[in-house]
């Protein structure tokens, strides 16, 4: 029969052994260097954002389509966005300067069923695919049915 308590022992000595070699290592081991000029300007760019977020009427074309291939796809619904009145801008850059540009806006969406509800919306400075493009996130208050921007779409407002 096999003793545990010898087993125990040893593996408890193994980790006290593994414990101080790491002890060891960060106490002992080379303190860390600034980067020298040369490694701080190759390939650490880093992103330039310029503040140039188009304006409120522009995301309102892909607003409309991806609602409707949202509603169709997911949610087997033939809704559609008819139209938008009173678009406005609600913020532009609420936060600190250095966070990635975004401008925030509000308005109404008339749909298909005859109704009209609020839509919120941000577009976003190199928020598209892989950056390269300016991206649009949006909620219509009503119709978040995956309540990824609940309660009443206040996610997507600034």
């Amino acid at each position: 029969m096999r003793n545990l308590f010898n087993s125990r022992d040893k593996l408890g000595h193994t980790l006290g052994l593994g414990a101080a070699l790491v002890v060891g290592m960060l106490a002992f081991g080379g303190t860390a260097q600034a980067a020298n000029p040369f490694e701080l300007n190759f390939w650490l760019s880093g992103p330039r954002y310029d503040g140039n977020v188009a304006p409120c009427e522009r995301a309102l074309s892909t607003i409309s389509d991806q609602f409707h291939e949202k509603e169709a796809t997911f949610w087997n619904s033939p809704l559609v966005i008819t139209g938008y009145n009173r678009i406005h801008e609600t913020a532009f850059r609420p936060w600190q300067s250095d966070n990635i540009p975004r401008r925030y806006c509000s308005g109404d969406a008339m749909l298909s069923d005859g109704k009209v509800r609020k839509v919120h919306y941000s577009i976003i400075e190199d928020g598209g695919f892989a950056g390269l493009s300016q991206g649009v996130e949006w909620c219509v208050s009503g119709l978040d049915r995956n309540w990824a921007y609940n309660p009443s779409c206040k996610a997507a407002r600034p």
